[in-house]
């Protein structure tokens, strides 16, 4: 047989990559446990303020915020109704769904419906949380195209012991999601765009159902969900690198950082100053305010780069983790700092994180007094016993090196899984 050219065998390697089933799992279940528990601890820690900043009665008044979202064409169910029920049980629900996607429960459902939370909320008021509701957003809107809940969740778990023996609670749920959207849409509370793609999803989860016996058809939609978590994951990688490379070279172009002084003028910002002794301490340090303003435009320009050596990027990546605490205790932006540190969990090590999860295990079943922790095997992908992430061992490689043409837990080339 004569052999393939290798330009050939390098586009299956290629393609059987990106159609990997196991493929960055551990970083986006660290995401995805990250930001929502982030996002609850916010709504926790606002809900004796709930009313004053996202509530009917808030001073960014009811009117103010219609009138933004019409210019922006922005999506809130906030907006539905104006009344105070509306908003509390929108509220205790919000953090519901958070726990849910905290603990890999109902994944796919609710990806989604923290990514409406989050954007109903920001949406309602976004003169609040820093900048960090846009890490939310852009987070939580990849969130859902991923298969976040591979391992370390409760899905997991759920798969590897109760394959395929009917799913009363996914059909209670997808069925009371659908008397929502019908509601919404015969009161025309959703329209456009939105409305197709909310209707979209809920078909889509009826439309999986329905090829649960027809395993062609079953394992090309597989195929095509780890494309898109592949993808949506591989863009997350992309939008902080742009997001570090273009806030680097604007710092570059302004004079304190040029001159070196750009942190001793942000410690000095009466309004960011939640610690005014350690603000003080630091800023009379002149060659320490000089190497924190030159290193963070190095690190930042630099670490796109970084990715190109796995080991000066975890070198960087520590650098960034300690910049964003940095800027939570001495500006006083602790939601931005940690949902940019839970952003950038993306790029940690897949040995690194199957590390944690096993310590994390022990720990757990230390607590519960022999009880199994969310997912099996210590933070390895559980088995499904349909077929959409088959393999019981996780790579301990990076996510950045390449993978082996067979024998290494890699799923066979594309051509095989088609």
């Amino acid at each position: 047989m004569k052999p393939r050219p290798a330009g050939g065998r390098a586009l299956d390697r290629g393609l059987g990559r990106a159609c990997d089933a196991r493929l960055w799992a551990h970083q986006s279940a660290a995401v995805r446990i990250g930001m929502a528990g982030v996002w609850l601890l916010l709504l926790v820690h606002e809900f004796p303020r709930r009313e004053r900043i996202w509530g009917p009665d808030a001073p960014w008044s009811w009117r103010l915020a219609e009138h933004s979202l019409d210019r922006s064409h922005a999506f809130s169910v906030l907006r539905w109704s104006g009344g105070e029920l509306w908003f509390e049980v929108f509220y205790v629900l919000s953090a519901a769904v958070a726990v849910a996607l905290l603990l890999g429960w109902r994944t796919r459902t609710a990806s989604l419906l923290f990514l409406i939370s989050v954007l109903s909320l920001d949406h309602r008021n976004e003169n609040v949380l820093n900048a960090g509701d846009t890490i939310f957003r852009v987070t939580a809107v990849y969130l859902v195209f991923t298969r976040c809940a591979q391992v370390w969740s409760l899905d997991a778990r759920r798969r590897g012991r109760a394959p395929d023996t009917g799913d009363r609670t996914g059909v209670v749920l997808w069925s009371a999601c659908g008397l929502v959207l019908a509601w919404a849409t015969l009161l025309a509370l959703l329209t456009g765009g939105w409305a197709l793609l909310l209707w979209g999803c809920w078909a889509g989860q009826a439309a999986w159902r329905g090829v649960r016996g027809r395993p062609g058809v079953r394992r090309t939609l597989e195929l095509i969900g780890h494309l898109l978590h592949n993808g949506a994951v591989a863009m997350m990688m992309i939008q902080l690198c742009l997001l570090y490379g273009s806030a680097g070279w604007y710092k570059i172009q302004g004079a304190p950082w040029q001159d070196g002084t750009a942190v001793y003028w942000s410690a000095g910002l009466d309004w960011l100053e939640p610690y005014p002794a350690l603000s003080h301490a630091l800023s009379s340090h002149a060659l320490t305010v000089l190497a924190l303003t030159y290193g963070t435009v190095l690190v930042q320009v630099a670490f796109p780069f970084s990715l190109l050596d796995r080991r000066v990027k975890n070198v960087l990546l520590a650098l960034l983790f300690a910049e964003h605490i940095g800027i939570g205790l001495l500006l006083g932006l602790p939601y931005f700092s940690l949902s940019m540190i839970v952003a950038d969990l993306v790029f940690l090590p897949t040995g690194f994180l199957v590390w944690v999860g096993e310590r994390v295990a022990g720990l757990w079943r230390r607590l519960a007094g022999g009880a199994g922790a969310l997912g099996e095997s210590g933070g390895r992908p559980a088995p499904d016993a349909r077929g959409a992430e088959a393999g019981t061992a996780a790579r301990s490689e990076e996510h950045t090196e390449e993978p082996s043409e067979e024998g290494e837990g890699v799923t066979p080339s594309w051509r095989a899984s088609c």
